[in-house]
């Protein structure tokens, strides 16, 4: 099988023995104690807190910095979010390295801006979990399959957290450890993390910003003012995969499917018409899994699998199908996955 591929550190001397040795132990403490609290108790302000995270982010007001990394990948962007009761949320989000890239929002309306090409593409938003939202379910469907530890407090971009770590239940998937503004419940940093507690991918906010008002018209005047730009709407749609002959019922608890599309590729063959590609969304609400299943082209395509950070990716050819497997969970969930799918032509 081929491997596919997916496409400064601040000194600050070194701390009094005195003053290292408390802050191991105050850690210690805290630890034991969050460990030592009644399992009920521990679950409650567990979905309470994960609920804070999911209502801050479309609520709150909020503008600031955020890195991503993953390996040796390391990119910042700039948000900015405004949320009110009279017009819905606006966003932007623009990147900081490598090309140009905005994206404005207005509620579900998403507006992508390629500088480099003068394109506008214009489409509805699918993924509602990006940071800072997390959620794609409710809080007690999550903690069938997480075990919850309450980690204490700590601080981020200088703001006061409180630290929660989600243990998987079983293998199917990775562990997260998420930090969240003790006033608001606003996400400050997701880190998931591998079986040996090692970071596999990280989110951060480094500046942040919550409350007080932000320049909603702004956004609103971009999503405006798109005079001159080429503006492409993708024909994405909502599709019946069972009615096309597919059966996807894999023995992973907790996944659940969440949505079903089409969706246009450009072939690879010049003049040729777009390849439809079908594309179903499981999720445990943390981890998400898309299955693309499209026709085979001519061309070299090999079957393979890889990984990048906690993105794992499979391909596998069945028939005349070529079928892709992705998700932030580890190889043996998709391999589970890929041999659930079955495909019987319809009639």
């Amino acid at each position: 099988m081929q491997r596919v591929r997916l496409n400064k550190t601040t000194h600050w001397g070194r701390l009094p023995a005195l003053m290292f040795c408390a802050a191991v132990l105050l850690s210690a403490a805290s630890s034991s104690f969050a460990q030592g609290d009644d399992p009920a108790a521990v679950r409650k302000s567990a979905a309470d807190l994960l609920n804070r995270i999911h209502d801050a982010a479309q609520q709150q007001n909020y503008e600031g910095t955020f890195v991503y990394q993953r390996g040796t990948t390391v990119q910042s962007s700039r948000i900015t979010h405004s949320a009110a009761r009279s017009d819905g949320e606006f966003e932007s989000l623009e990147s900081l390295d490598g090309k140009p890239r905005k994206m404005l929002r207005h509620d579900d309306d998403m507006y992508t801006f390629v500088p480099e090409r003068h394109l506008l593409v214009v489409e509805k938003r699918q993924n509602k979990d990006a940071f800072p939202s997390l959620l794609t379910t409710s809080s007690d469907q999550v903690l069938t399959v997480y075990e919850p530890k309450m980690l204490g407090a700590d601080r981020v971009a200088g703001i006061d957290s409180q630290v929660i770590e989600l243990d998987p239940k079983d293998a199917w998937r990775f562990a997260y450890k998420l930090w969240a503004d003790s006033k608001t419940g606003l996400l400050l940093r997701a880190q998931t993390l591998g079986p040996d507690g090692q970071v596999l991918e990280q989110l951060s906010f480094s500046q942040v910003r919550i409350g007080g008002s932000v320049d909603r018209a702004a956004i609103a005047n971009g999503i405006k003012n798109i005079a001159g730009w080429t503006v492409v709407r993708p024909p994405v749609q909502p599709v019946n995969m069972e009615a096309q002959g597919w059966k996807i019922a894999p023995a992973v608890p907790g996944f659940r499917e969440i949505r079903e599309l089409r969706r246009p590729m450009a072939s690879s063959e010049e003049g040729q018409p777009p390849i439809p590609v079908d594309q179903a969304v499981f999720s445990d609400g943390l981890a998400a899994i898309s299955i693309f299943v499209e026709p085979v082209e001519k061309n070299s395509r090999k079957e393979g699998a890889g990984d990048s950070g906690a993105t794992h990716v499979l391909v596998k050819r069945r028939g005349d199908f070529w079928i892709t497997l992705l998700g932030e969970v580890p190889q043996a969930t998709l391999q589970q996955f890929a041999s659930a799918i079955e495909y019987k032509p319809s009639k």
